[in-house]
C-alpha cells in the first residue's frame, strides 16, 4: 500500500510564500516522477509542476518564475516552494507520483488527499 501525505498548506497574503511537502511511504521500489497538481473550485485539476528522477522539471506557465519543485528521492519526498503567491493560486494542491511497488510491477500513478492553499488579504 502506497500513501502520499501532503503538508504545508494554509492561508497566506498575496505576495507571500508557502512551502508544500509530500512524503511517499509504503512498498516503493522506485520513483519515476513526482509532482503537484491543483484544483480550484469549479475548475479542472491542472498540473502545477513535475520533477522526474532524472532531475528534469516542468512547470505550468502560470507559475514559472514563482514556484520551484524539488525531490529528495532517498527520502521519497517532493517539495513545492511557492513565492509571490497570488489570489488565483488559491486551490487544493495534490501530490502526485509515478512509481513501482516492486521491479515486476508496472509504473503506476498515485495521489495524495490534497492540502488547501488560500491566498487572500
Amino acid at each position: 500500500q502506497v500513501q502520499l501525505v501532503e503538508s504545508g498548506g494554509g492561508l497566506v497574503q498575496p505576495g507571500g510564500s508557502l512551502r508544500l511537502s509530500c512524503a511517499a511511504s509504503g512498498s516503493i521500489s522506485s520513483i519515476n516522477a513526482m509532482g503537484w497538481y491543483r484544483q480550484a473550485p469549479g475548475k479542472q485539476r491542472e498540473l502545477v509542476a513535475r520533477v522526474r528522477s532524472s532531475g528534469t522539471t516542468n512547470y505550468a506557465d502560470s507559475v514559472k518564475g514563482r514556484f520551484s519543485i524539488s525531490m529528495d528521492n532517498a527520502k521519497k519526498m517532493v517539495y513545492l516552494q511557492m513565492n509571490d503567491l497570488k489570489p488565483e493560486d488559491t486551490a487544493v494542491y495534490y501530490c502526485n507520483a509515478w512509481l513501482r511497488t516492486n521491479v515486476y510491477n508496472p509504473v503506476s500513478e498515485y495521489w495524495g488527499q490534497g492540502t488547501q492553499v488560500t491566498v487572500s488579504s
